[in-house]
C-alpha cells in the first residue's frame, strides 16, 4: 500500500486537489506498477504563517513586508 504525502501551501482548490490525486496515482502505476486501489495520497496544506523561506513566513513575503 503505497502513500503519498504532499506537503502544499494552503489554498488549493478543491478541484486541483482532485487532479493532483488522480495523476500522482496513475504516476504510481505506470512508474512502479502500483495498484490504483491501493495508492493513497494525502495532501496537507500549511497555513502560509507556517512556511518559512528565506528566514521569512510566506505570510510577510506575500504582503511585501
Amino acid at each position: 500500500m503505497p502513500v503519498v504525502t504532499v506537503r502544499a501551501l494552503e489554498g488549493i482548490s478543491a478541484e486541483k486537489k482532485e487532479e493532483l490525486m488522480e495523476r500522482i496515482t496513475v504516476a504510481m502505476k505506470e512508474v512502479l506498477g502500483k495498484n490504483p486501489e491501493a495508492t493513497h495520497v494525502i495532501i496537507e496544506e500549511i497555513a502560509a504563517e507556517n512556511w518559512g523561506i528565506r528566514g521569512k513566513t510566506v505570510a510577510t513575503i506575500r504582503s511585501g513586508k
